[in-house]
């Protein structure tokens, strides 16, 4: 939810009447990549499959062939790599001497099946788009890297909410490919309980309202609205939520401005897509055949996934060479958001890409 939380971000600001500083951080490259007759799980394809991506600096290859400086960012649901080119994060991460200098990695940053640049329901297929579902992005982000980039190895795979997610699957769908993982903001099982619940109201807003019209609508259909605002809900703390919205008339005002942009730029078969595709992932049984370095990094104020649930802990003793983290609530954290926020865990992906006497 990347896309989400930065517009409640700015909002927030806006309401606070704070500045928004800015960092030195370079500008990427972007281009497309086409795959053609890309077959999904559900047994539908498409005959060209678009994957939209950013990239900083170039693959550099061992005397074995083997690209050793490959980097991989992932997105959070409904959002792209678009929300990671900015101070909070690129500007944390990408400067010289940060832990990802551009200048010493070659960074991928794609957007996913049915988002952003990418290929997605909008384009014009409406509701007769293929059913994507997380396999299907994390396959397509494979083949984007293999056979578009020529990159045959990673040194880290790191992913934010929905992309954290992928982190995990990346993990046990290609073991032997990444060094290391740093999946941000996401639990390694099964879509349920209250976190299903958000999609399922989501999902259930849109296809019940009439003026969808089964996905053929010509002006965006109110449900959008109502989506949006669940979303909002969601995405960060009570704590910085009551800063910015201290009276009835802010929480209005702040609400409004969120829901009027993400609605002005949004659109409803695109939301239904990418939140139903949640719906194959359950990498709780597969943890134990991860091989790379894992670190799991989730905030206790994430109201998605919160830590009273015991879920990360629990699973987390399944990967032979995972740890977990939850960063306590305090004056740095923003809720479900806090992913998009380098300089909270940057700590911990220095920790991660250190030496390691047990890598693969």
């Amino acid at each position: 939810m990347n896309r989400k939380n930065l517009a409640g971000l700015l909002a927030l600001f806006i309401a606070l009447g704070s500045p928004v500083w800015a960092a030195d951080f370079p500008a990427p490259s972007q281009a497309d990549y086409g795959i053609r007759d890309f077959r999904f799980a559900s047994g539908e394809s498409l005959p060209a499959l678009r994957i939209h991506y950013r990239t900083y600096g170039h693959p550099e290859r061992g005397a074995d062939g083997i690209v050793r400086n490959a980097v991989l960012i992932l997105h959070g649901t409904g959002g792209s790599g678009e929300n990671f080119i900015n101070a909070i994060f690129a500007g944390e991460l990408f400067g010289p001497g940060q832990p990802l200098d551009a200048a010493r990695m070659f960074i991928v940053i794609p957007d996913g099946i049915g988002h952003g640049k990418s290929s997605k329901p909008s384009d014009g297929l409406h509701a007769r788009f293929p059913a994507y579902a997380y396999a299907d992005m994390v396959d397509a982000q494979y083949r984007l890297l293999t056979e578009g980039l020529g990159v045959n190895h990673l040194r880290l795979v790191l992913g934010t909410s929905m992309g954290g997610m992928h982190a995990w699957v990346w993990g046990e769908r290609y073991p032997a490919f990444m060094d290391a993982l740093m999946p941000l903001a996401s639990l390694p099982t099964q879509i349920s309980g209250r976190n299903r619940v958000w999609r399922r109201a989501i999902i259930d807003s849109i296809r019940n309202d009439p003026e969808w019209k089964g996905g053929d609508y010509t002006v965006q259909p109110p449900c959008l609205r109502a989506a949006e605002e669940i979303l909002f809900f969601m995405g960060s703390n009570p704590v910085r939520r009551q800063q910015a919205m201290p009276t009835l008339a802010a929480s209005d005002a702040v609400l409004d401005h969120y829901v009027d942009e993400e609605v002005r730029h949004g659109d409803a078969n695109d939301l239904l897509y990418a939140v139903s595709a949640s719906r194959d992932y359950d990498p709780g049984p597969g943890l134990g055949g991860i091989r790379a370095r894992l670190l799991a990094v989730n905030s206790a104020d994430d109201l998605i996934n919160p830590p009273e649930l015991g879920i990360l802990e629990r699973e987390i003793g399944k990967v032979p060479h995972g740890r977990a983290v939850v960063i306590p609530a305090g004056d740095a954290t923003y809720g479900h958001g806090t992913h998009t926020h380098a300089a909270v865990w940057k700590p911990y992906l220095v920790e991660l890409l250190g030496p390691w006497e047990g890598r693969p």
